[in-house]
């Protein structure tokens, strides 16, 4: 297999062809790619949301499918369902929208809890069950969800189980002046996402998945990642703490920086790097937290200050 760095560097390159200006970000969907997991893309409209899911699928050459979620959506909309088929004399499953390697969940806090609900287990067992029958997703698999944090009126927000079922969250904000005078400039005939081309596989993104799992994390930095996901269970300002599944994410993106730098080892910094974008969305502030203004970040920062590094001396 060609060097996994390489391979990421193109898809990142690519990328950013559509994706101006918003390297760290296209990083950390590459990172929730390699690390066989689900993304959770909070912010306002018109930020590129959409086009980063699409960019990566045509990239990657994996299959690609967009769920408009609604309050109307049902639950069969999403999974797929089982027709009578009076030719064959039997049922035959016709597969939803979920049952594609890159899904984008637009707008995934619109629907129903009941709906909502039809993403947990293909998003963690990777399957779906319709009329009691199993039908597993392709591989790799990977949800990217859109959430709208400004507007939500006619929202339910998105359940703790299903939060902590997303590898990270990121927010890709507002581009620089520079950065949108050359969105301007791109898109002034026809749109790059239209112009980009496949620049690896869905085999080759699964041995880079198994490549990160091969990296290296000493025993001291596991304890590390543990520490930090006690620590804000045990802060003052948080209801709820990080849970295990948290401290998995926070390991298991390590890794995958520490292979996008080409090593093969990972060190605390990249630990402390990925601490709010794997462990944010599992905190839960406490009632008082929020009068007083305290954010998860806020939390999240002083565990980090908090908690030890491995292999530092403390000053006298």
């Amino acid at each position: 297999m060609e060097d996994p760095k390489i391979v990421a560097e193109r898809i990142i390159t690519n990328v950013e062809r559509v994706i101006i200006g918003k390297e760290r970000e296209l990083r950390l969907a590459v990172t929730a790619l390699l690390c066989n997991g689900h993304m959770l893309i909070e912010d306002v409209p018109g930020v590129g949301k959409t086009m980063l899911a699409r960019a990566i699928a045509v990239s990657t050459g994996c299959t690609f499918r967009r769920i408009q979620f609604t309050p109307d959506l049902l639950p069969s909309d999403v999974t797929g369902v089982s027709i009578y088929n009076q030719k064959e004399g039997d049922f035959e499953f016709r597969a939803g929208p979920i049952v594609a390697q890159v899904v984008l969940a637009d707008e995934v806090n619109r629907a129903t809890p009941k709906t909502q609900s039809a993403l947990l287990e293909a998003m963690e067992e990777r399957q779906v069950t319709v009329d009691g029958v199993t039908h597993k997703m392709p591989s790799p698999f990977m949800v990217m969800a859109t959430q709208n944090p400004i507007e939500y009126e006619g929202t339910f927000p998105l359940p703790e189980a299903q939060l902590d079922r997303f590898l990270i969250r990121i927010h890709l904000g507002y581009p620089s002046k520079v950065d949108e005078v050359a969105v301007l400039d791109a898109q002034q005939t026809v749109h790059p996402v239209d112009q980009i081309q496949q620049v690896t596989d869905a085999n080759e993104i699964l041995q880079l998945q198994k490549a990160v799992k091969e990296i290296y994390v000493d025993p001291l930095i596991k304890q590390y990642i543990v520490e930090l996901a006690s620590a804000t269970r045990e802060h003052e300002s948080v209801y709820l703490g990080a849970s295990p599944r948290g401290s998995l994410a926070l390991f298991r993106t390590a890794q995958a920086k520490a292979l996008l730098e080409g090593r093969d080892f990972v060190t605390p910094d990249d630990v402390k790097e990925l601490a709010l974008v794997t462990l944010g969305h599992r905190v839960i502030l406490s009632p008082g937290a929020k009068v007083k203004g305290t954010t998860v970040a806020d939390v999240v920062a002083a565990c980090l200050n908090r908690v030890p590094v491995p292999g530092a001396r403390v000053r006298s």
